[in-house]
């Protein structure tokens, strides 16, 4: 394509340089190009660039000779429709006494035959004119036209702009959307009442928008309106969150490459087509001989309206397909004017003869064939039914009308222009005798004005009209071909907001369903997972992963999955977070009233007990070793029973503070009375021994009662410390397990907690260490065998607390250590009292004094 506008520029500029040479008194055109065109004189001209016929061979060059004068072929009444809407605007505007009063507007148009090469050509005649003799020495001045309405091509309108723009001649192109052209440095003068191809693109996206299809494939011809709309498209798809499932170029003449793409067509998962060309037949022959159905193709607006494909054996191809379209307009008068058409012999109007010709099949000049019918240019053109007169579809017609009236209105405001208080230079107004056309782009570009069919005319800083399209549906008709109908609107400017605005019930799907279809690489990610990106794969294809637990998603879609607060966990849903289970040791659970229901029972085995021993408190057996210390005793390890009450139920302050101070003050009282017990025991062997026969008055019962005294309250002196300084208050712990809140009681001071239990230990170790060793001492006052085996039990039970206690999570630490309280307590009450209670309850016989003391003759024979 290069190439091409690169052969067209040095032809423009040979044109340039060779078509005015100075004479001595004037400048002379040198020549001129065979182009169809119609003319009309005014004050100012209008110039006009149309693809009225086709030019499929352009002679040879070969730079030797002057190149043959092409010959276009083919006819499109549609696009002679636009250029005598061009005429009809021009004729209605001069007619309008409040726009351009006093002016006459004249026109100037041809046809580029669909090749850059004439549309060069064109241009060249329109900027130089075609009188033959200029009275200008220098050659200079304005040029002929004031502006240029055209070119419908991207590509002709990129060559032609980048030229006209040097000399600032605006040009107001009707149908080029490639959104290159929007670069003002590039393309200074170039104006459009067409959207480009970027909001063409952002329509097209609102509408996948709208739809969740995310997965979409891309097809686009290979010139500028393709490839710029093609990367325009990916680009938006990036920001609009979708992918593009393949890209295909359409090829114009390769075959292979058609079948390729059908294939990637068909192998592609997408479902939804987006297509940016002007020409598919090929490919949609291809896609209809190997059956490839149930897809949902998007068209562009340059084949949306296009008729092409609307015969009936494309309809289970492409029924259904929803594509934009340029806004269709009315314009009153227009089918009256364009009956009313007649031919004349000005040879600057030629194109109305060859209109004339193709319309009703005749020849104004037969030639040397007599079997060709000759026109009479009386035809009726009210009994022809075409494209030519069928002005129910107005859009590039209705774009042409409003280019024209954009020039006209912009004009008008130029002539409105008060001395002293213009735009230019010095605060001047433009000179209406001397018109330069960079002048008349300056109020191009601040153009404003309202069509008749209520449509708001304007451009942007880049030159580019509002963007509004209709968006249109093929249907299936009662006689089996395609009618396109109107289903919608985008509009970037509505009032509303609302850009898309679509009646769904009007839709057609060509599916079983008769609905919408599905078009996505992977579903979306419900809530309580998230997306993981395939490798390898665009960001569209993914897995969905679940949240890891204490993570949740309350979102569709989501990429990362959202960590709960810290007192609260995921659901099993994954979708929100719940406040934490509070985890403790309740009265309510199976455990809690176990380990209750044991306290209670050990604390009544303690009160019996008491009430044995109170009962047969003068029996021999009882006052044995000091029944206040058996007593004391009892009450201790009732304490210690139930202080297990403080373990269980919900921590809180009074509670953490009373357990482990009442719990090691009573193992205290217990084991120190232990302690003095196997003291006394050793104390009253030796007294019975000649010589320690003043063993026992050391060791009295008001000393009993002092040593006990003395070593607990060494216990409440280091609980005192222990809660002054460093207190034990309620904890809500979520380090063991994450999933709920453990409520326990945070010691507070590891120290504390560890003198408390070395104190008991060291009591009980000295325990242990004197019932052991005072084991054989006689019967009948030895209690020493039943304290070492109540010593061991304790000591077993404490020493194997500790590793248990350690690695209990939870509320199970405190069920550990309450275990811990219950069994050694148990032991003692057991190990102690249990022989004695045996005794006095199932043989009372050995609880007398002489029994007693028989036991203790017979052991001393």
């Amino acid at each position: 394509m290069w190439v091409t506008v690169n052969i067209c520029l040095y032809l423009f500029l040979t044109c340039i340089s060779a078509t005015f040479i100075p004479s001595s008194n004037s400048c002379q055109i040198q020549g001129h190009f065979k182009l169809n065109g119609m003319y009309q004189d005014g004050d100012f001209l209008i110039g006009g660039l149309f693809e009225v016929q086709h030019l499929k061979v352009f002679p040879e060059l070969s730079f030797r000779k002057e190149p043959e004068q092409p010959q276009c072929e083919e006819f499109y009444m549609s696009s002679f429709q636009q250029a005598q809407t061009m005429i009809f605007a021009i004729d209605e505007i001069n007619k309008n006494p409040n726009l351009l009063p006093n002016i006459t507007l004249g026109y100037h148009l041809y046809d580029n035959c669909l090749k850059l090469v004439v549309a060069f050509r064109a241009s060249t005649s329109l900027i130089s004119g075609t009188e033959g003799t200029i009275s200008n020495h220098n050659c200079t001045g304005p040029p002929p036209v004031i502006a240029i309405v055209g070119d419908p091509g991207s590509t002709h309108s990129i060559a032609l702009s980048s030229l006209l723009g040097l000399f600032r001649v605006p040009m107001v192109s009707y149908y080029a959307t490639c959104s290159c052209l929007s670069d003002r440095k590039k393309y200074p003068s170039f104006f459009r009442t067409i959207p480009s191809d970027a909001f063409q693109v952002r329509a097209m996206i609102q509408i996948l928008r709208h739809f969740r299809w995310t997965w979409v494939g891309v097809i686009y011809s290979d010139d500028d309106y393709g490839i710029y709309a093609a990367q325009s498209f990916q680009q938006e798809m990036q920001l609009f969150g979708g992918c593009v499932a393949f890209s295909e170029i359409m090829p114009y003449d390769n075959h292979r490459d058609i079948k390729r793409i059908v294939r990637v067509i068909k192998e592609s998962t997408s479902k939804v087509v987006v297509a940016f060309s002007t020409d598919l037949l090929a490919l949609m022959d291809e896609l209809l001989l190997q059956n490839v159905t149930g897809r949902q193709w998007i068209a562009s607006e340059a084949w949306t309206t296009s008729p092409v494909l609307h015969s009936p054996r494309y309809v289970p191809l492409v029924a259904g397909t929803l594509g934009i379209a340029i806004r269709r307009g009315e314009i009153q008068g227009l089918g009256d004017f364009l009956q009313h058409l007649r031919p004349d012999n000005d040879p600057r109007n030629n194109l109305v003869r060859v209109f004339w010709e193709h319309m009703f099949g005749c020849r104004f000049e037969t030639g040397d064939s007599e079997r060709e019918n000759m026109c009479t240019g009386q035809e009726d053109l009210s009994s022809t039914i075409n494209e030519y007169n069928d002005v129910s579809e107005l859009r590039a017609s209705y774009n042409v009308y409003k280019a024209v009236y954009a020039l006209a209105h912009a004009l008008h405001d130029l002539m409105q222009c008060e001395e002293g208080r213009g735009p230019f230079s010095d605060n001047t107004c433009a000179d209406i005798t001397n018109l330069q056309p960079w002048q008349l782009a300056h109020y191009l570009q601040k153009v404003h004005f309202t069509t008749g069919f209520g449509d708001r005319v304007s451009f942007d800083e880049n030159g580019d009209a509002l963007a509004i399209y209709d968006v249109m549906n093929w249907q299936p008709s009662s006689d089996g071909s395609i009618i396109v109908r109107t289903v919608g609107v985008v509009d970037e400017g509505a009032a509303t907001g609302k850009v898309l605005t679509l009646d769904e019930d009007a839709l057609y799907w060509n599916f079983e369903t008769r609905k919408p279809p599905r078009s996505v690489c992977s579903e979306s990610c419900p809530p309580g997972t998230r997306r993981a990106r395939r490798k390898g794969l665009p960001v569209c294809c993914f897995d969905c992963l679940p949240c890891a637990d204490g993570e949740i998603s309350n979102t569709t879609d989501s990429t990362e999955c959202i960590l709960c607060p810290v007192e609260f966990w995921s659901n099993p849903e994954k979708d929100r977070c719940i406040p934490k289970e509070v985890e403790f040791l309740s009265y309510e659970e199976p455990l809690g009233i176990s380990l209750t229901t044991a306290s209670l029972i050990g604390t009544c085995f303690c009160a019996v007990v008491m009430i044995i021993f109170g009962h047969h408190r003068n029996t021999p057996v009882v006052r044995a070793n000091n029944s206040e210390l058996s007593f004391l005793l009892l009450l201790s390890l009732k304490l210690c029973f139930l202080c297990v009450l403080l373990f269980i139920g919900r921590p809180q302050l009074w509670t953490c503070q009373l357990r482990h101070a009442v719990f090691g003050i009573s193992f205290v009282l217990c084991v120190s009375s232990i302690l003095v017990k196997t003291m006394v025991v050793i104390a009253v062997f030796k007294s019975s021994r000649p010589e320690g026969k003043g063993a026992m008055k050391w060791f009295g019962a008001a000393q009993q009662r002092g040593t006990v005294l003395v070593l607990t309250t060494v216990q409440v002196v280091i609980c005192v410390v222990w809660l002054s300084t460093a207190s034990p208050t309620p904890h809500k712990n979520t380090m063991y397990i994450r999933s709920k809140i453990v409520y326990e009681c945070a010691i507070g001071s590891v120290a504390g907690f560890a003198i408390l239990l070395g104190y008991i230990g060291l009591l009980a170790a000295v325990s242990f260490m004197l019932a052991f060793l005072a084991r054989n001492l006689p019967d009948n006052f030895n209690e020493a065998k039943f304290i070492t085996f109540s010593m061991l039990i304790f000591c077993a039970v404490w020493i194997t607390f500790v590793p248990a206690y350690v690695s209990s999570p939870g509320k199970y630490a405190v069920a550990v250590e309450i275990f811990a309280i219950l069994a050694s307590s148990f032991g003692l009450l057991v190990a102690i009292f249990a022989p004695k209670c045996y005794i006095i309850l199932l043989h009372p016989e050995r609880n007398t004094k002489k029994a007693v003391m028989a036991r203790h003759t017979e052991k001393n024979k």
